[in-house]
């Protein structure tokens, strides 16, 4: 992995894994997306081998700026052979998970569903040149175990589950026709398990009987999966530790 992407690096997750990517290969290459690049964490933005690109996965007009500002960092000739998608909306200032049907709105599930579901897709569109060339390509969509229709027990979180679904459908649809196009290529969703971050931080008192990482832990374990994923691996919802989740 030495010419990476990653979506949503001014996230606690998304940070943390272009750090590690860093970290782990002297000669890589990152290049992050953020809404706000001034958000993105010193010294990381000044590394010497990271690039911050402006990008807001609720503008669909974003990515194709991306592409436009990407071919002057990493040619689409060249190609990017890793692109993880970190950007993810569980609750902000006007949006927090429902616990029941009657809190539901729509503003919240189209903005639940623009981040976490369109602006992947989007992006890998925008993106096809670049994952054109004939190595090994890894598109990883950071999703959720909440978002497995079959796992669903407990309902509520109607904007965050659905959108992770739909998240989980987008993976597993462009498994499908990407091998046809940009073969080799292995297009996963990975559930980062619960991490100590401000997406979590609300909800810390139910968190007490659930394992928490820190948000290095967290990009430790996905990186260590992300590196193992071959096309073999192609259409997968994995875990954390590697183990395959239901759809």
């Amino acid at each position: 992995m030495k010419r990476i992407l990653v979506a949503g690096v001014s996230g606690a997750i998304g940070g943390a894994l272009a750090e590690a990517l860093l970290e782990r290969d002297e000669e890589s290459r990152v290049v992050g997306l953020a809404r706000d690049p001034a958000r993105v964490p010193e010294p990381l933005r000044s590394h010497s081998r990271l690039t911050v690109l402006a990008w807001d996965a609720e503008d669909d007009q974003s990515p194709g700026a991306v592409a436009r500002a990407l071919e002057k960092t990493i040619p689409a000739s060249a190609g990017i052979d890793t692109l993880i998608y970190a950007a993810g909306l569980l609750h902000d200032g006007a949006v927090f998970p429902e616990k029941r049907l009657e809190e539901l709105k729509a503003n919240s599930l189209a903005r639940a569903f623009a981040v976490n579901a369109t602006g992947f897709a989007l992006l890998v569109q925008a993106l096809l040149p670049w994952l054109r060339h004939r190595e090994l390509k890894r598109i990883a969509a950071i999703s959720a175990k909440v978002g497995s229709i079959e796992d669903n027990r407990l309902g509520g979180w109607y904007a965050y589950r659905s959108s992770k679904a739909a998240l989980n459908m987008l993976v597993r649809t462009l498994s499908v026709e990407l091998p046809r196009r940009c073969k080799p290529v292995a297009c996963v969703s990975l559930h980062p398990g619960t991490t100590d971050s401000a997406l979590s931080d609300p909800f810390r008192q139910s968190l007490a009987q659930l394992q928490v990482h820190s948000a290095a832990e967290t990009a430790g374990n996905l990186v260590a999966v992300i590196e193992g994923i071959t096309s073999e691996d192609n259409g997968r919802f994995l875990s954390w530790d590697g183990s395959e989740l239901p759809w």
